[in-house]
């Protein structure tokens, strides 16, 4: 098939201390989210100067895709910060693009892992009639590539105890409602969450390690829903009290380190580890691997000369749409909320 470009869509963040309540706001629009926990969580940008990683890290990951001869153009839209999508396809448009491949800075199936991608996509595409058509690419939590950087990337962590470790891996947690929803209602849900696990077990596998853990990190709804647990500052807390004196956290639920990683990781669970008395190690997230750009271009490839896909689980292959449509009838649908009255 042909294709005209790339747009590579993400979630967005701020990039100085102006910018943090606006985009809070915009990520939690319509959610009912008390301004006190916006309040918490604006504290948690400011603490590292109003500035998300998360744009920077995107940018070098697609020059990194650039630099091995892609000869596509790439555009760089955001969800919730500029470069807002709707701008980006506006300005896609306006270059004469027909028919673009998104990727999607996620590797996993989910309400928020992949169908808020497709919300985008119309939310995209209704603000610019007549706009080009565009291509999801699929999940991919599952490819060689992913895997290996993962697995990499916990040796180098590792490398750098002194002794015996326990291995975590992590993920953004969401309501168990959300999750029983994720996939289409005859897989009978929890698709992220089984993707969560399996991703974990592929990446062990590749290490040899036999004994880990899979929690869950950065909730944010109020404590009377429940969310995927145990938390991993709890879960650190469950280990010092078995006697485990070290500890590898994985962020195996993201691609890049976002807000959530260099907080909730890199600085809660660094801090309590070190409050126990116990060695503390994060593993790099997969995008700053030479192999991440491999990786794109080789979902890229299965769409424009027919590659093979290549994955390691047995897990259907998902994920991939057309202006936003979803994947599979019902597929992740999200919540619905009360009406007010």
């Amino acid at each position: 098939m042909s294709f005209d470009a790339l747009l590579w869509l993400s979630f967005g963040g701020p990039e100085g201390p102006e910018d943090v309540r606006p985009f809070l706001e915009n990520v939690v629009r319509g959610r009912g989210v008390p301004p006190e926990r916006l309040d918490e969580v604006e504290a948690h940008y400011q603490h590292f100067g109003g500035v998300s990683p998360i744009n920077r890290l995107n940018l070098e990951a697609i020059e990194a895709v650039r630099a091995t001869g892609f000869e596509l153009p790439i555009y760089f839209g955001n969800r919730n910060w500029h470069p807002m999508v709707e701008d980006v396809v506006a300005r896609m448009k306006a270059d004469g693009v027909k028919r673009a491949l998104v990727f999607p800075t996620s590797a996993y199936g989910g309400y928020s892992a992949c169908r808020q991608y497709d919300e985008d996509i119309v939310r995209a595409l209704q603000a610019v009639p007549d706009g080009p058509e565009l291509v999801k690419l699929r999940q991919f939590f599952d490819h060689p590539l992913f895997i290996a950087a993962f697995a990499d990337g916990i040796r180098a962590a590792a490398a750098s105890l002194n002794g015996q470790y326990r291995l975590v891996f992590t993920a953004h947690s969401v309501p168990v409602s959300a999750d029983k929803a994720a996939g289409p209602p005859a897989e009978g849900g929890y698709r992220y969450s089984r993707q969560i696990v399996e991703a974990s077990r592929l990446v062990a596998a590749e290490l040899g390690v036999t004994e880990y853990d899979v929690v869950w990190q950065s909730r944010s709804g109020p404590p009377q829903i429940p969310w995927l647990e145990p938390d991993v500052v709890d879960h650190i807390d469950a280990l010092h009290a078995k006697g485990v004196t070290g500890v590898v956290v994985c962020p195996i639920g993201f691609v890049s380190d976002h807000l959530e990683v260099v907080w909730d990781l890199d600085t809660e669970a660094r801090d309590r580890a070190a409050e126990l008395g116990m060695e503390f190690a994060r593993a790099a997230t997969p995008n700053s691997d030479p192999r991440f750009s491999e990786l794109v271009v080789e979902l890229v490839a299965e769409h424009i000369s027919d590659a093979p896909v290549r994955k390691l689980s047995s897990f259907v292959v998902a994920g991939c749409t057309v202006n936003g449509a979803p994947c599979a009838p019902l597929c992740c649908e999200p919540a619905k909320r009360p009406a007010r009255t």
